[in-house]
């Protein structure tokens, strides 16, 4: 990661004029490359989330737990995002980001309307779960899984010869994502290369004061406030648990996408922190299309940066308003393309600030997006290990063992 860093700020300060390098380098193999890794990451979501979950579901020996499993996973996740938009707007109205900018919008931003609560629930139900699967629509695909692997449950012993299929798929599954893992360090080169060979620090410099403020914000929410929910509710050491979230961090932060990374969450849960994978076919795909504390963060020090940018002075209800809404909209707008800024445009609207404010900050959101997206999957990751501790599904010596899940596996081809 850090070599992309540097390779691509090597090509933009010294042959940013040299069209064969941007050709054939920053659009031929950075891009070539980086696109495919992702693509490759993409691949294995859907087949990942239904295979496991049907697996988990199915072998739930009591249908109470999966709704035990469920309401502690959403409970948790509505409890991290309010905390997690509560301090961006502390942090933001003590900071004070925005006072004296006099920033001026020179492009007005559009997103889509945001659907409505009701359309949302309804459209998790899917009339065609293979066009689902198509699409790419894991809310969709975690109610079908779920449905699915009830039935298999229920089926005796037709069900469990299905079951034992699936166990069978799903190790394959992994397998697959371990062949990733072998490319892993080239995908992410060719990211960070790409992507600052192209991105430039002006932008960062004119919000500067905005930009630091979000990040240090994301970063105290997933060191303090991760690590005092880890250990309130399991006893865990959080240091163990962001030890073994390093290959995970990375793959969020280079992606900047949690469906992205959702293969290699999915491997770090369960065979580097023990979570089994009964609790975390369930709460990892659910939370990363739900859980957004880093883009909750964004939305609080955008809203108090942007009112203070245009000298808009925002009540106490307003603020109350602002959590309240973004705490919804993190459920109620999962699955919609550019699900960050709609939710951001949403938050304006219900507080009278202009929707174009965006504009302002939209320079730097690239880089906060990565940034975010490590937050994402942190949160994740600490909600399947609290639930599946709970449960008594947490292998604890797997969780204290250092080592566990690092080796390396080789891949063996036979004829």
């Amino acid at each position: 990661m850090f070599l992309g860093i540097l390779a691509g700020f090597i090509i933009r300060n010294i042959f940013s004029d040299f069209q064969v390098v941007d050709e054939y380098i920053v659009n031929g193999l950075f891009n070539i490359g980086g696109a495919i890794f992702v693509a490759s990451l993409k691949m294995l979501v859907v087949p990942l989330v239904f295979v496991s979950l049907v697996c988990g579901t199915s072998n739930l020996k009591d249908i109470k737990s999966l709704g035990r499993l469920g309401s502690k996973t959403l409970l948790l996740y509505i409890l991290t995002t309010a905390v997690a938009i509560t301090i961006a707007l502390l942090m933001a109205i003590i900071f004070k980001p925005g006072v004296g900018a006099d920033l001026k919008s020179s492009s007005v931003f559009k997103s889509e309307a945001a659907p409505e609560l009701g359309e949302v629930f309804i459209n998790m139900f899917p009339t065609n779960p293979i066009n689902a699967m198509a699409q790419g629509n894991t809310l969709q695909i975690i109610v079908f899984a779920i449905l699915f692997g009830i039935a298999v449950s229920a089926a005796g012993n037709h069900g469990e010869r299905a079951r034992s299929a699936f166990e069978d798929l799903n190790e394959i599954i992994m397998k697959l994502v371990t062949i990733l893992m072998l490319v892993a360090p080239y995908g992410v080169f060719f990211l960070m290369a790409k992507l600052f060979s192209t991105i430039g620090l002006s932008a960062i410099y004119n919000l500067i004061s905005y930009f630091l403020l979000v990040a240090i914000t994301l970063i105290i929410h997933a060191l303090l406030t991760y690590s005092i929910i880890l250990k309130s509710f399991t006893g865990l050491s959080p240091i163990t648990f962001f030890k073994k979230m390093e290959d995970a961090l990375l793959f969020a932060f280079s992606t900047s996408s949690s469906n992205a990374t959702l293969p290699v969450t999915m491997e770090t849960t369960t065979h580097r922190m023990g979570a089994s994978n009964k609790v975390a076919s369930f709460t990892v795909p659910l939370g990363a299309t739900i859980n957004m504390d880093g883009t909750a963060i964004m939305q609080g020090v955008a809203t108090v940066f942007i009112s203070q940018a245009f000298n808009i002075d925002l009540s106490l209800t307003d603020y109350l308003m602002v959590i309240v809404t973004a705490t919804l909209a993190s459920i109620g707008t999962a699955g919609v393309p550019g699900v960050g800024l709609i939710m951001l445009a949403m938050v304006l609207n219900q507080v009278g600030l202009p929707v174009e404010g965006i504009a302002l900050i939209m320079g730097v959101d690239r880089l906060l997006d990565m940034m975010r997206t490590a937050v994402n999957i942190t949160g994740d990751s600490v909600v399947t290990c609290i639930v599946a501790k709970s449960e008594n599904q947490l292998d604890l010596d797997k969780f204290k063992d250092p080592n566990a899940g690092s080796e390396d596996e080789e891949i063996h081809l036979h004829d």
